[in-house]
């Protein structure tokens, strides 16, 4: 499409106005960085986004901003157009992003003089250094930081130069962990060294894929699915690979897998849990957001260098706990390994949810309809709980959650698991799960429900294949490994803004109180029925939410953008010129090359 100048405002609208995918509009007289231009055009994960002197716009702000168009008078000679349109845009209540540009520079000069000193100052700053370091998460764990993050930015440049996507590094990543896996299985030293390692690059590359996104400019949303997928894939089968390894030398350690397995999975939902009810009362990231004497104790302990290390080592992120597990491996026995990283995991967990438990204490107004319906998502109610609800018993939900909890749990660890009077306890747990959900997860405490419900599932699933048939365990482990890959999805969506899975999905694998009754069911059955039911129903569970997951994502996936597509600024001129981002892209690869 050929340029389209000020003077033709009607021209101009045309253009916007004659489709719905991304479109750039550049002032002619910009100045900049080139990563700066970068992260206006390249990143799609916006309607619309701006810095000055340029604004990408697609699909219902790309409408807005041709009928703002349509609205302007022909404008002076030195106004910035995109500027113009851009906070038009805001006023109509659009999503527009502004790029943050940090030590980059954008600007639109008014005369020649301006323009040398924007000139100037863009040449005082190194754009690939600061692509480099933006290309590295601001805040991240202690061992990410200083034994990974300092090479794997040139890994994920060098990977960008050669065409490889975000995508292709984050399944690199899941072959050397299940690789890792494998030589754990083998039993052996070499085997264990040999997983240990495989761990360590592992997770390099996993840490390449999202360094690679951001230097590239390069997000997709299948992209950050298969990333938070791949990680639980990962972790899990090194757990498998451990306890295989061990059964080699008559060491029965599935137990002790599915208990890290459970106590890892139940702190994220912590975590996850929590992070709903913040953002429903505006706070965000700030930990200070939500007041209170845990707040202000955080925020002194910020203030002190070596405090902040510690608290992120604490809490044992990926980085501490794949580096453990891989030390360990590598040193130890597969045994040690699961008893010092369990260990690590509770105290872990009880450090970070008393820290949210006291940050919730001096909320008194409850959260917005939003907050309770992210919850409700989380607690994967379903239809016998769902049932109960109807009642709407004004009980406080979580002291339902941990009665029902507790009756579950003492029935069985107290003879039940394996009797038909063991389903009282699972009746009780129906009962109280039920009356939980009778009203909306909005007040201060409400958050804790669905970790107290991941607990209980999980939990009752490994006390039931623990004590009625051991050998049966490592289908429990599959049986829990597919139930919290249902529960990471449900976390994904919401974080993504995608809502909940389908009403019919959780209606179709029972519910956490449905599983828990049918497992319960199984096991009063008989031991060779538990360990055929654990089986069936994990295979099931398995396929159900994996295809539908699987086609949820994919069909919604934005194809990545290849950061080899050369971008720059239009050639000086007098007059303001716009264009689709393939006619940028045309006249900058003949004045700038290629920018990858």
């Amino acid at each position: 499409m050929p340029e389209i100048e000020v003077a033709a405002p009607d021209a101009l609208r045309a253009a916007l106005a004659a489709g719905e995918d991304r479109i750039t509009l550049v002032d002619a007289r910009f100045v900049g960085h080139r990563h700066a231009l970068r992260l206006v055009i390249a990143d799609t994960r916006f309607p619309a986004a701006h810095v000055p002197g340029v604004l990408a716009v697609e699909g219902e702000a790309r409408a807005e901003a041709a009928r703002i168009v349509a609205g302007l008078d022909r404008p002076a000679a030195d106004t910035c157009v995109p500027d113009l349109i851009a906070e038009r845009l805001a006023a109509a209540g659009v999503s527009l992003r502004e790029v943050p540009l940090g030590e980059l520079l954008a600007e639109v000069p008014r005369d020649e003089d301006a323009r040398a000193r924007a000139v100037a100052a863009v040449a005082a700053v190194d754009d690939e250094r600061v692509r480099l370091t933006s290309a590295v998460k601001a805040r991240d764990g202690f061992f990410t930081t200083f034994a990974v993050s300092t090479w794997s930015r040139y890994l994920a440049r060098w990977c960008a130069r050669r065409g490889l996507t975000p995508n292709q590094v984050t399944v690199a990543s899941l072959f050397v962990a299940l690789a890792a896996a494998a030589g754990a299985a083998t039993g052996t030293r070499a085997g264990y060294i040999g997983a240990a390692l495989g761990l360590y690059f592992s997770f390099v590359l996993d840490c390449t894929d999202g360094q690679l996104a951001r230097y590239a400019v390069s997000y997709s949303r299948i992209g950050s699915w298969l990333d938070a997928t791949f990680d639980r894939a990962k972790e899990y089968a090194v757990y498998a690979g451990l306890a295989l390894g061990a059964a080699r030398h008559d060491d029965d350690v599935w137990t002790l897998a599915l208990v890290a397995m459970v106590v890892m999975t139940t702190r994220h939902i912590v975590d996850f849990a929590f992070n709903e009810t913040r953002r429903g009362i505006g706070g965000g990231d700030d930990e200070s957001a939500d007041g209170g004497a845990g707040a202000k104790l955080s925020g002194k302990l910020n203030t002190v260098g070596w405090t902040v290390w510690a608290r992120r080592m604490i809490i044992l992120p990926i980085g501490e706990r794949w580096a453990l597990i891989a030390v360990l491996t590598a040193t130890t026995t597969p045994r040690i390994t699961f008893v010092v990283l369990i260990t690590g995991c509770v105290l872990a967990a009880c450090y970070t949810s008393l820290g949210r438990i006291l940050r919730s204490l001096p909320r008194r107004t409850p959260a917005a309809p939003q907050v309770g319906e992210h919850l409700a998502a989380l607690a994967d109610s379903g239809p016998l709980a769902e049932l109960v609800a109807r009642l709407r018993l004004r009980v406080p939900a979580p002291a339902a959650a941990l009665l029902g909890t507790a009756a579950l749990l003492a029935v069985l660890l107290a003879g039940g698991a394996g009797e038909w009077w063991g389903l009282a306890g699972a009746g009780a747990y129906v009962l109280c799960a039920g009356v939980a959900i009778g009203r909306p997860l909005v007040r201060r405490l409400d958050w804790v429900v669905p970790p107290i419900f991941r607990a209980a599932e999980y939990a009752a699933i490994t006390v039931l294949a623990a004590r009625v048939v051991p050998t049966a365990v490592a289908a429990a482990f599959g049986l829990v490994a597919a139930t919290a890959y249902h529960h990471y999805d449900t976390v994904y969506r919401l974080r993504g803004g995608y809502g909940a899975p389908p009403r019919a999905l959780v209606w179709a694998v029972l519910g956490h109180e449905g599983r828990v009754l049918l497992v319960t069911v199984l096991a009063a059955a008989g031991s060779d029925t538990l360990r055929t039911g654990l089986i069936v129903t994990a295979g099931v569970l398995a396929a159900i939410v994996l295809a539908e997951s699987v086609a949820f994502w994919v069909r919604g996936a934005r194809p990545d953008i290849d950061d080899a597509t050369p971008v720059g600024p239009a050639p000086s001129a007098s007059t303001s010129s716009y264009r689709p981002l393939e006619a940028v892209v045309a006249a900058a690869t003949d004045r700038t090359g290629d920018l990858s």
